[in-house]
């Protein structure tokens, strides 16, 4: 810029009264320097300013005002058209607002996803271990019940089924020597609601004598069939008979399904 641009523009009052920036003051000081009628400017608006504030005189402050105004009075540059901002902007202000919420929105659904996968996982964690203390406990059994099968101290009797269920079997496990007693019943069928299997030990002689022994209870939940039964001090026979729940004090003799000599 020339040193009369300088002029007209109305810089060198705002360097005057120190609204520049240190780049910009510096820019002008070194200017002036070189440019005796930018520094006589420079001079002519310090002394207006001087003047103005030390002069209350009526006479004085008019004509010292008309000339700092004159001086303050900028020359008028061109007027900058201020365009509306472009609606480009507001649209990616839109896009950015847009995409946010579809960012939010699929990490909402990523974070359901989740959420649902880990209790689907929890889940399935919850139903292995209800299968595994289910097959833990069926494998005790099995073992258990391997454990009476395979034991030779055990005296194993059949008891072949009788005229009311002529194909029915099912076979008593007693060791004489610790009177312990297991009936396993898988050849006997499921008993009608209401009724019961009661085992008996019989004595054949002099006079037949049943002696019950113990109800084979929750007959469907016992998925090996094999139960555990009362103690026997001595036994000729073993017979089971269907009675109603709560057993009987005398077995129904037209309800005998199985029996047994030892």
């Amino acid at each position: 810029m020339e040193a009369q641009e300088y002029i007209d523009s109305g810089i060198l009052e705002l360097y005057v009264y120190g609204l520049l920036t240190e780049t910009e003051n510096l820019e002008i000081a070194e200017m002036a320097k070189k440019n005796p009628e930018m520094d006589r400017e420079i001079i002519e608006i310090e002394k207006a300013i001087v003047a103005l504030s030390s002069s209350f005189s009526p006479f004085h402050s008019v004509a010292n005002f008309e000339k700092i105004k004159a001086r303050l009075e900028l020359k008028h540059g061109k007027v900058v058209d201020m365009k509306p901002a472009s609606t480009w902007s507001q649209y990616v202000g839109w896009a950015a607002a847009v995409l946010l919420l579809l960012g939010l929105g699929y990490q909402t659904l990523e974070l359901t996803k989740t959420k649902e996968a880990i209790s689907t996982v929890g889940n399935e964690k919850n139903k292995i271990q209800r299968e595994y203390a289910f097959l833990d406990q069926q494998n005790k059994e099995t073992e258990k019940n391997l454990t009476i099968v395979r034991d030779i101290k055990n005296t194993g009797v059949t008891l072949g089924g009788q005229a009311v269920s002529p194909n029915s079997f099912a076979k008593v496990y007693w060791n004489k020597a610790t009177k312990t007693t297991y009936i396993d019943a898988a050849g006997l069928p499921t008993p009608p609601k209401g009724m019961v299997y009661q085992v008996w030990s019989l004595k054949l002689s002099p006079v037949l004598t049943p002696t019950s022994i113990g109800l084979l209870d929750n007959f469907e939940g016992n998925s090996q069939k094999i139960f555990a039964v009362s103690q026997t001090d001595s036994a000729e026979a073993f017979g089971i008979t269907l009675e109603p729940a709560g057993g009987s004090l005398t077995p129904t003799m037209t309800q005998l399904y199985t029996l047994g000599k030892v």
